[in-house]
C-alpha cells in the first residue's frame, strides 16, 4: 500500500505502518463467480512471482466454529449477527491481512465488509450506523465488484450447489419459497452494492460472461494497479 489508510479511525491500539503489500477485493453477489476467480487469480499471481495470500468472511478462528452453528440453528437476531460478522472481520484484519500485507503479500479478499453491510442494511439496519462499525477497516488498493444479472446468478445456483437459506434471506421471509425469496433477495443485495459502487469506488466487471473473459477483465485492472509502483 502506498499509503496506509482507514475508512475511519482504524485500530486504536495499532498505528499506521508501512504496508508494502497489495490489498485487493472481490466483491458481488451469491453465485457471482468469486471464488472461482480468486484461484485463478491466485495461480496467476504466484506465476508472475508474487506472494500470495486470501481470505474470505467466516475464516477466522476466533468467530467460525460459533457463526457456523449460528446460521445452522437460525437462532440470532440481526444485529447480534452483524456483530458476530464485524468480530470475524476485525479479526482476520488484524491477525491475517495486516501481517500478510507487512510481509509484502497481495491480500485476495473474498468479500471485504461491504457484503456484510449490504446484508445488515437489506435486514433493517441504519446504513449510517453499518457503515461506522468499519471505521476500523484498511481501505483496499482495488475493489472489483463482480456484477451479474438475476438470471445468470439464477442459472449458476440452481446448476450449481443449490440455493440455500440463507443465499435466499428466508430468515427475513423475502417470499414463501427458496427460488422467489433468492430472487428478492439478491435483487435487494444488488441495489446496495450499486449505491456502495460509487461510494467506494469499486471497478464493476460484466460477471455475465465466462469464467476465462472476466479473469482477463480482472487481470487487466489488476495489472494496472501493479504497473503504477514500478
Amino acid at each position: 500500500m502506498t499509503q496506509v489508510r482507514y475508512y475511519g479511525a482504524g485500530f486504536p491500539y495499532l498505528q499506521a505502518e508501512d504496508l508494502p503489500g497489495k490489498l485487493i477485493v472481490l466483491e458481488g453477489t451469491d453465485g457471482v463467480g468469486r471464488s472461482t476467480q480468486i484461484n485463478l487469480l491466485r495461480t496467476w499471481l504466484e506465476t508472475q512471482g508474487y506472494g500470495v495470500s486470501d481470505t474470505g468472511l467466516r475464516r477466522s478462528p476466533l468467530t467460525q466454529p460459533g457463526l457456523e452453528a449460528a446460521k445452522q440453528g437460525h437462532t440470532l437476531s440481526p444485529l447480534t449477527m452483524s456483530l458476530f460478522y464485524a468480530t470475524d472481520f476485525a479479526d482476520r484484519l488484524e491477525n491475517q491481512i495486516i501481517p500478510a500485507l507487512r510481509a509484502g503479500f497481495i491480500v485476495l479478499s473474498d468479500r471485504y465488509f461491504f457484503s456484510v453491510i449490504a446484508r445488515d442494511i437489506v435486514r433493517g439496519a441504519d446504513p449510517t450506523w453499518a457503515r461506522k462499525v468499519y471505521g476500523f477497516a484498511l481501505v483496499p488498493d482495488l475493489i472489483l465488484y463482480l456484477r451479474a444479472n438475476i438470471d445468470t446468478l439464477i442459472t449458476r445456483i440452481v446448476h450449481g450447489r443449490g440455493i440455500n437459506y440463507w443465499e435466499a434471506g428466508m430468515d427475513i421471509h423475502c417470499a414463501d419459497n427458496l427460488f422467489d425469496s433468492f430472487v428478492v433477495y439478491q435483487q435487494k443485495l444488488m441495489e446496495q452494492f450499486d449505491i456502495m459502487s460509487q461510494e467506494y469506488n469499486f471497478i464493476t466487471v460484466d460477471a455475465n460472461c465466462s469464467p476465462q473473459k472476466v479473469d482477463a477483465d480482472l487481470r487487466k485492472h489488476i495489472s494496472a494497479m501493479l504497473q503504477k509502483d514500478h
